[in-house]
């Protein structure tokens, strides 16, 4: 019985940081997307970035939706990646 206690708080111990990530999606405007490929690439550039969940790009409203970490990444360096890319970007209002 007490190790299945132990077990459980050791499990319960190792949830915890994930428990308390800070996940949000930020809305980019894309630029320069020329072509219904462009997107795979920003996609990918997005998606190289530490902390990103998942990246959405939409070619017929230049946008991009992503989920990221918080504590990982930041919406400035979403930005930059696409732009490094060559598709500068700016957060939607």
């Amino acid at each position: 019985m007490m190790r299945a206690l132990l077990l459980v708080a050791a499990l319960l111990a190792a949830s915890a940081p994930a428990l308390a990530r800070k996940v949000e999606t930020v809305t980019l405007d894309v630029k320069n997307m020329t072509c219904s490929l462009c997107p795979i690439t920003v996609r990918k550039a997005l998606e190289k970035v530490p902390g990103v969940e998942s990246a959405r790009v939409d070619y017929p409203t230049h946008s991009a939706s992503v989920t990221f970490d918080a504590d990982k990444t930041s919406t400035a360096d979403l930005v930059k990646a696409t732009t490094n890319a060559g598709y500068p970007s700016r957060p939607r209002s």
